[in-house]
């Protein structure tokens, strides 16, 4: 028998506002995530760039999420969109709009890994 675990319950029984919450926090990540790859890749750019960039793949996320679709097709899709948001935003060429995506998927998942171990720590501190 396989514990029940708060991160494995339903999307789909999910109050409308935990679904808001979540897409919400998953676009400011992913834009926080998309600032620091261009910026890594770039050098200095404006901020308010990234602030395009994240909310799409989020949604795309929390929308295969909820209608719970197969993830790599989610996953693919979310990159290729973020792939082209990076290009059409930053108006770069194709070698450094690879460059800023394939930093932004490693950067989101290094940061969401160490957040997400701190998160499972946190929870599992004793009293």
């Amino acid at each position: 028998m396989v514990p029940d675990f708060a991160l494995q319950s339903g999307v789909g029984a999910a109050p409308p506002l935990a679904v808001a919450g979540t897409a919400g926090l998953l676009a400011l990540f992913l834009s926080v995530t998309a600032h620091l790859a261009a910026r890594n890749v770039l050098g200095d750019v404006p901020v308010r760039n990234a602030f395009l960039v994240g909310p799409l793949p989020a949604a795309i996320a929390v929308v295969a999420a909820a209608l719970e679709l197969p993830s790599l097709p989610a996953v693919a899709l979310a990159l290729a969109v973020d792939t082209l948001l990076v290009r059409t935003v930053y108006g770069l060429d194709r070698r450094l709009t690879a460059g800023v995506t394939l930093v932004h998927a490693v950067v989101s998942v290094i940061l969401g890994s160490i957040l997400f171990s701190l998160y499972v720590l946190a929870l599992s501190a004793p009293g």
